[in-house]
């Protein structure tokens, strides 16, 4: 769990039209209130179909190169939790680090966070040198460090935090002194977990213990020069063919995809619990509430009405849960994802929990209101805002993973984490805390009758997949 300092802002009333769950007689002007900017991430270029099932990693984000070569672009030195003043250059066509004119060391960070990604590099030290890969770095929370530490009594490939979490003292001898080794960090999980391979050999594979406090959820991706040491000033690290993609939080549990982007739980997902909600060629596994027609579940994909209102809910309970669903929307619409809500459940917002799907884009200029930070997209609605925004434009497919354990909620969009709290202690405004929610309920699509939407649809839903734990 994290601080919840960074990730929301005091809850006030509700926007007019209402954003999210509420009811029509609890709408109340906020025009006031202040709005979490927009930044839409650009999506992945569409990659052929394959012509047969294939791993769904496969279908994950493409690789995006991080340094061109000649410049600084996308890189920043300040707000990362380790700052400093290191001098860094690009020499030779790499990115090149030195100790500052005093040893000070210090980090060079990606420009953008990241929670689940893969990132490779080739780096080259003087010996004796001290570097390292630091993941997930944020002002708030902790990271955690790759060593390179290229010295007689250094590590690399051990896992530092504030402290060894895993030493490392096989692969230093796997680092070739004076020339370029390829590095591969793998970071996944809500609980992170680092696998690291070095010149094509795996040399770690270390998990952050299930519930650890502490850890941030998401953060900058930091390359380091390591200061007040004893090494010669003129000796550098550098770093060349820097690249990243982004995964899923969770790690890959056998699921297979077809030429459209449906995903089939394979062996291994089904013997660890996985299923799908949405596979049935009928509703057979959903029931409505409210508005009884128009619902639609074809080739996979579930259809929600942009008329009427309700909820579309599971027959089943869940309590404890791993959770992954597709979503995209039309222009102007409002829906949501409802977890553990109360089957009679008068609004399951409040009656459970609320994952917010609203148009970022379109809401607030068409309706001439203002959004209160929880209102945007991914938001746990009435408490806890989505803080970085990775909403692809409207006709694309979002993923949302959710961890909910206890009181513990973790929710990922994109495979970006937006937050991971304990639920018992956000801020619930006027409406019930969830201390008085239930711990066990449905799994829903909230159908919201939004006057903009023209289209017959609001929101569609694919490759919900579930796993009790």
């Amino acid at each position: 769990m994290i601080s919840l300092q960074a990730l929301w802002a005091p809850a006030v009333l509700w926007t007019a039209l209402c954003a999210g769950g509420c009811r029509t007689s609890e709408v109340a002007a906020a025009s006031q209130a202040p709005a979490a900017p927009m930044v839409p991430a650009a999506a992945p270029a569409a990659a052929e179909p394959p012509a047969a099932p294939a791993p769904a990693v496969a279908a994950e984000a493409d690789w995006r190169e991080l340094f061109d070569g000649k410049s600084l672009d996308g890189w920043v030195t300040k707000g990362g939790h380790y700052d400093g003043a290191a001098a860094w250059t690009i020499e030779d066509g790499a990115l090149t680090g030195r100790v500052g004119p005093g040893g000070e060391g210090g980090l060079i960070y990606t420009a953008e966070p990241y929670s689940s990604c893969e990132f490779q590099c080739d780096v080259r030290m003087d010996y004796p040198f001290y570097s390292g890969i630091f993941l997930r770095m944020a002002p708030e929370g902790r990271g955690a460090q790759v060593t390179l530490d290229h010295r007689p009594d250094g590590e690399i490939a051990a896992i530092y935090s504030d402290g060894f979490l895993a030493h490392n003292e096989a692969a230093k001898d796997k680092f070739k002194r004076g020339e370029w080794n390829h590095v591969e960090v793998r970071c996944t999980g809500f609980d992170m977990r680092l696998v690291v391979k070095l010149n094509g050999e795996q040399v770690m594979d270390y998990s952050v213990p299930p519930g650890t406090p502490g850890f941030a959820p998401r953060g900058l991706i930091g390359l380091q020069v390591h200061g007040d040491r004893d090494d010669p000033k003129t000796h550098r690290v550098q770093f060349k063919n820097i690249r990243v993609r982004e995964l899923p939080v969770f790690e890959d549990p056998g699921f297979t995809a077809d030429p459209q982007g449906i995903l089939t739980p394979g062996p291994a997902a089904r013997q660890a619990g996985w299923r799908s909600l949405t596979a049935r060629p009928d509703l057979s596994d959903w029931a409505a509430s409210g508005d009884q027609e128009g619902y639609k579940l074809e080739n996979g994909v579930l259809h929600v009405p942009a008329n009427g209102s309700g909820y579309l809910r599971t027959l089943a309970d869940f309590t404890d849960f791993h959770l992954r669903v597709d979503f995209k929307i039309a222009r102007m619409a409002n829906s949501g994802l409802y977890l553990r809500s109360w089957r009679k459940a008068q609004n399951p917002s409040y009656e459970g929990a609320e994952v917010q799907i609203l148009d970022d884009f379109n809401w607030e200029k068409e309706t001439q209101s203002k959004l209160l930070p929880y209102q945007f997209t991914g938001g746990l609605y009435g408490s806890v805002p989505a803080g970085w925004k990775r909403y692809r434009p409207l006709g694309q497919w979002n993923t949302f993973e959710v961890l909910y354990v206890g009181k513990r909620l973790a929710v990922a969009l994109n495979g970006l984490v937006l937050y991971d709290v304990d639920v018992m202690q956000v801020p619930t405004g006027e409406h019930p805390p969830f201390s008085q929610r239930p711990f066990s309920g449905f799994i829903g699509f909230q159908r919201y009758g939004a006057p903009g939407v023209t289209e017959p649809y609001a929101a569609w839903f694919r490759n919900v997949l579930v796993r009790e734990l």
